[in-house]
């Protein structure tokens, strides 16, 4: 049998291991136990990992969408159904969208010779340095100002008819209002994580598909695309993340009926009182979707990572 070495790690190395796993892994677990307790044992730190644990602050979290009538609770006051509903919408349209948009452009942006091609791919990196911040004002005034149906036209009329409200129908308060916010912030990265991938494609593929009759788009669906799913399935991770997660723009064009869970969660808090059990909770329930998408969207990454590896 061949002698088999290995090399010993410095003990620096699995005590830096330790200390990032610990960082990535103790808020998450410490959230989760915190989600179990009464406020009281929260604020007074009592108890630590050893407590009797509750399910009281699950239940006034999910008291909208629950089957029977929490036995502690006189009023629902929190709706996470409805926030829960509207961050999956905005976050899966968005993702969707994002993907489809920011693949084209890279495709096109690889592939295609002209005029500023670099300057473009250049611009759209450029753009994604821009703070979400700084849009807060402008995209603001656009979705309720620009963006709007007179409320006195036939369009205007009809969806005020049907849908109910007063005033124009503006851009602000809905969820394409905020989907399309989130499409421009995410399209830069997109495109340009995408382009690294396209470029690893060879151009004999594409060219054998365009010798055996397929045209321009059956090239890029059903060669192109199939081979940057580990690009696509980062980009998804990406991008969703930022919808899911994102606060600022969402809280400034949101309303009651779009208000998505990290809205409902600042909400939740005010200048007398803090359910901190409740916050705990709502902040667990906020994390599973990523969590699964993430896991889920791995496998791909994964399979791009490890393709090539076998020496042979």
């Amino acid at each position: 049998m061949a002698d088999v070495s290995y090399d010993k790690q410095n003990p620096a190395f699995y005590a830096l291991l330790a200390a990032l796993i610990f960082m990535s892994v103790g808020p998450v677990v410490l959230l989760f136990a915190n989600s179990f307790k009464l406020d009281v044992d929260i604020i007074s730190g009592t108890g630590g990992l050893f407590f009797m644990p509750t399910i009281r602050n699950y239940e006034t979290a999910l008291c909208d969408i629950l089957w029977y009538d929490p036995e502690h609770l006189d009023f629902c006051a929190i709706r996470f159904g409805g926030a829960f509903v509207n961050s999956l919408i905005i976050a899966l349209i968005s993702t969707v969208l994002t993907l489809v948009i920011g693949c084209m452009a890279a495709y096109a942006l690889v592939r295609f010779r002209f005029m500023g091609r670099d300057t473009v791919s250049f611009a759209t990196l450029a753009v994604r340095m821009v703070p979400p911040a700084v849009l807060l004002v402008p995209v603001f005034g656009l979705w309720n100002n620009a963006f709007c149906i007179d409320r006195a036209s036939m369009i205007g009329a009809y969806i005020r008819e049907v849908f109910g409200g007063r005033g124009d129908v503006c851009l602000a308060g809905t969820h394409l209002g905020i989907i399309l916010v989130y499409v421009a912030m995410n399209l830069p990265f997109v495109i340009w994580i995408l382009q690294s991938f396209i470029v690893q494609v060879p151009r004999s593929l594409e060219e054998a598909a365009r010798v055996d009759g397929a045209g321009a788009f059956q090239v890029f669906f059903m060669v192109v695309l199939p081979l940057i799913k580990p690009g696509l399935a980062a980009a998804a991770i990406f991008t969703f993340r930022i919808a899911w997660n994102e606060y600022l723009l969402a809280s400034a064009l949101a309303d009651r009926d779009t208000m998505t869970v990290p809205i409902l969660i600042v909400n939740n808090t005010s200048e007398f009182n803090i359910e901190w059990g409740v916050i705990m909770a709502t902040g667990m329930l906020l994390a599973i979707p990523p969590i699964l998408f993430t896991l889920f969207a791995s496998r791909q990454i994964i399979t791009g990572m490890t393709a090539g590896a076998v020496k042979g």
